[in-house]
């Protein structure tokens, strides 16, 4: 009855906050929003901190420069845009479109990602008009209440209703799985559990997919660029971001000067059985990804798999003898670690690509590296993937960057393939309804039978 209640409560003050925010112009909105993402800019150092200490994973300096860079390109794509009244006229169907808040949000928020996913909610959700109420992690309570706080103050210098951000102090499943019933919207960013139960909870529901972000290496790009592009990707956080490379698959008359690239790219690469053992059991014991490894440094991997690796790696990459569901270095490794194989033709590269994703992380991404069009859309055809990133770092720029058209997010739909109801990175047009009037067109009419058949 005492979680009832708490849910209760914090429901009826966003349902009241909301209520206010309704009534808001896009003007009014639009400073709300922007706050919203100054603020963790302003404080991304703080910030940064207090989720790198409380998690007890990541890299400091990591995300500060996640912080600063989700605000920048949050706030960049979304000023300027419609969400409020009239959103366009479509003059040649006779069709108005109006934009309408969903209500209230719930915003279920992972340890990974304690800090620029709710900030990254939280502007959507206010753009749409809504009052959002995030769930944190419980390993991230503290730095979320604390964003919240710094929410709650600016929000009241601006006269701005009370309890449009919300947080659940004391987050547990059964508060949780409570919220989602409660709220009109969820959206749920973290482990699959937890994904799977907001589609459970009856109420529309954006999740995301597992990441097992595969690499694809072309013969016609520069080695070395490459290797600096995906160990920038694979080391970024420790390894925890879901869009980071997992494996490099390359041709097998280049594997030596691509190993080559990456060990000068500050990798660590091995194909001694005994020391694959040796990691495999340590990540993946009984086959399922260790915690005490997830966003770890590579010196404590290393140290824990009794492995020496020399001073300054960044990456350590294994090479397996078989893909797909032959060894468990297919899947999604959390930490600084990538699997190695190598293709004989770009048909077979798609096809271990497939094969892993087959695994883990169908949906969500792969990343390529080539020059070659014909190449790029092969494999756009034929993989079950909801994003394909040619020539760029996946961690930084897979969840939309100022350099491509994908959605700046935090929440990567994997379409049907990875249970999730959108197959692109959430956005905040996905936070609104949208009314439409519906005029007689023009000079319209029905065509005849002959015309229609014929």
């Amino acid at each position: 009855m005492e979680n009832e209640q708490y849910i209760s409560s914090l429901i009826g003050k966003a349902r009241e906050a909301q209520r206010q925010l309704e009534n808001y112009t896009q003007e009014q909105v639009d400073v709300l929003v922007r706050i919203t993402a100054k603020i963790v800019f302003d404080n991304a150092d703080i910030l940064a901190k207090m989720a790198a200490e409380e998690t007890r994973m990541g890299v400091y300096e990591h995300k500060i420069k996640k912080n600063e860079g989700k605000a920048r390109i949050l706030w960049n794509h979304m000023k300027g845009k419609k969400s409020v009244g009239i959103l366009r006229y479509l003059r040649d169907e006779g069709l108005v479109e109006i934009a309408k808040p969903k209500g209230v949000i719930g915003a279920v928020t992972p340890c990974t990602n304690p800090i620029v996913t709710p900030m990254c909610n939280a502007m959507y959700a206010i753009k749409g008009r809504n009052a959002i109420i995030i769930a944190p992690h419980p390993r991230a309570k503290k730095c979320a209440r604390f964003m919240v706080d710094l929410y709650d103050e600016a929000f009241a210098k601006l006269g701005a209703p009370k309890n449009i951000i919300q947080v659940v102090d004391e987050p547990s499943i059964e508060l949780t799985g409570m919220l989602m019933k409660a709220v009109d919207v969820v959206i749920a960013t973290g482990g699959m559990g937890m994904v799977k139960a907001a589609y459970s909870s009856g109420k529309p529901s954006f999740g995301v997919g597992a990441g097992n972000v595969q690499c694809i290496i072309d013969r016609d790009v520069d080695f070395e660029e490459v290797a600096k592009k995906v160990i920038e990707g694979r080391a970024f956080d420790n390894g925890l971001i879901c869009s980071g490379e997992q494996t490099i698959i390359a041709h097998r008359d280049d594997l030596k000067k691509v190993i080559d690239a990456f060990r000068k790219a500050g990798a660590y690469y091995t194909e001694d059985k005994e020391e694959l053992d040796r990691i495999r059991n340590v990540v993946f014991p009984e086959g399922a990804m260790n915690k005490d490894v997830v966003g770890q440094p590579i010196d404590k991997i290393a140290r824990l798999c009794g492995i020496d690796i020399p001073e300054g790696t960044r990456v350590i990459i294994v090479k397996p003898e078989k893909f797909g569901t032959g060894d468990y270095f297919s899947k999604e490794k959390m930490c600084p670690l990538m699997s190695a194989y190598t293709y004989d033709t770009w048909e077979a590269a798609v096809d271990i690509a497939h094969q892993n994703l087959l695994v883990e992380g169908k949906g969500h991404t792969v990343a390529i590296h080539s020059n070659n069009e014909k190449n790029v859309e092969y494999a756009g055809l034929v993989l079950p993937v909801s994003r394909l990133l040619i020539n760029q770092i996946g961690a930084t720029m897979n969840g939309g960057s100022f350099v491509n058209g994908l959605n700046p997010t935090t929440t990567l739909g994997c379409g049907s393939w990875g249970n999730n109801s959108i197959s692109e990175n959430l956005d905040y047009t996905h936070l609104f309804n949208v009314s439409r009037i519906a005029y007689v067109k023009q000079g319209a009419r029905q065509p005849s039978d002959e015309e229609i058949w014929g």
